[in-house]
């Protein structure tokens, strides 16, 4: 049996976040920072939290840094490139941990930082045990025959055990998406853990998907179980669930050719609107579509795209919708 993390006080846990947060945007961390601070978060479900909670605070604090950096040309772009100011008009080591210590009951939910339209990743992603980048898929495979496999924009953690789970898997799915697969050992549990929700399998497949706001769980192959906030549901194959912070979907049958199309290379439409199609499309392409045109964006769309052909996907628009195309610089299109 594994020892027990060592008790640490709740205030001092959230000073140690700080830290981490400060270290990481200081613009001089490196891998060995990274992996000192994977470590650190798999000592609790706690320590994992507190990381979080820092994250959104400094989220909360850094337009005040921004603002103060503005009288400085020099410090505006120091705090373009990530770099906190270490002038005296900059939000400082000393200001951040003082303003966090006041604030942090207002940093509550196990949340993180997510940057403004996704265009980089969070400190929670950078600090992933694996992750993708934009158009990448990578599989891991972990202990116990248990095979994870990464869509584009993801990320996970890998997490101890906890007490009486010696044959259990535990990861955590910052971001993203990531099908699993833990076919060869019934006698074994994986669960992933997204959100304030786990999914746990024993002889399953299935596909696990998180955007920041929700979590979409789909039971590809064998039998699951999602807990989120005392709630239970069991799941089957070809049966999802939708649960968010606060509330858990109910079960219900879907086509699996969508879901799991990805896997695949390719993106799957079934009469999607085209909001919702430019939505999955910027998870597969740097920089970022703008639909300008709310109407048009209720057109339904029928269609499949590869995803190694993603630059595609703007002409054919054009020609099926005749949607007007401007393009800007760092990968921007606006559609209208």
């Amino acid at each position: 049996m594994s020892p027990q993390p060592a008790k640490v006080e709740p205030e001092a846990l959230k000073s140690e976040a700080y830290e981490w947060v400060l270290r990481l945007t200081s613009g001089e961390a490196t891998a060995a920072d990274v992996q000192a601070l994977n470590r650190w978060r798999r000592i609790s479900r706690a320590h994992r939290q507190a990381f979080a909670e820092a994250n959104l605070l400094w989220d909360q604090l850094r337009p005040a840094a921004a603002e103060s950096l503005s009288r400085s040309a020099a410090a505006s772009q120091a705090f373009a490139r990530g770099r906190p100011s270490t002038s005296g008009g900059g939000l400082g080591r000393r200001a951040f941990l003082g303003g966090a210590l006041a604030a942090s009951a207002a940093a509550v939910g196990y949340v993180a930082m997510r940057p403004p339209l996704g265009l980089w990743p969070s400190l929670s992603e950078m600090a992933a045990d694996f992750r993708t980048g934009v158009g990448q898929q990578k599989e891991v495979a972990l202990r116990h025959n248990v095979l994870v496999r990464l869509n584009t924009r993801s990320s996970i953690a890998v997490l101890a055990a906890g007490a009486g789970e010696a044959k259990a898997d535990r990861v955590e799915l910052i971001s993203g998406e990531a099908a699993i697969a833990a076919m060869d050992d019934a006698s074994r549990q994986v669960t992933v853990v997204a959100a304030q929700g786990e999914t746990i399998a024993s002889n399953a497949r299935f596909n696990v998907r998180y955007d920041g706001q929700m979590v979409c769980v789909t039971c590809l192959e064998g039998d699951l179980r999602v807990e989120h906030l005392g709630r239970a549901a069991g799941l089957r194959s070809h049966e999802q669930i939708v649960y968010t912070a606060y509330d858990l979907g109910s079960v219900v049958s879907v086509g699996l050719d969508t879901v799991t199309a990805w896997e695949r290379g390719l993106l799957v439409f079934r009469n999607d609107p085209l909001a919702r199609v430019i939505e999955e499309v910027n998870r597969y392409r740097p920089g970022r579509i703008f639909l300008m045109n709310k109407e048009l964006g209720r057109r339904p769309v029928l269609a499949t795209f590869r995803i190694d052909r993603i630059d595609e996907v703007v002409p054919r628009l054009q020609a099926v919708f005749g949607v007007q195309v401007k393009t800007l610089p760092g990968g921007l299109v606006l559609l209208s």
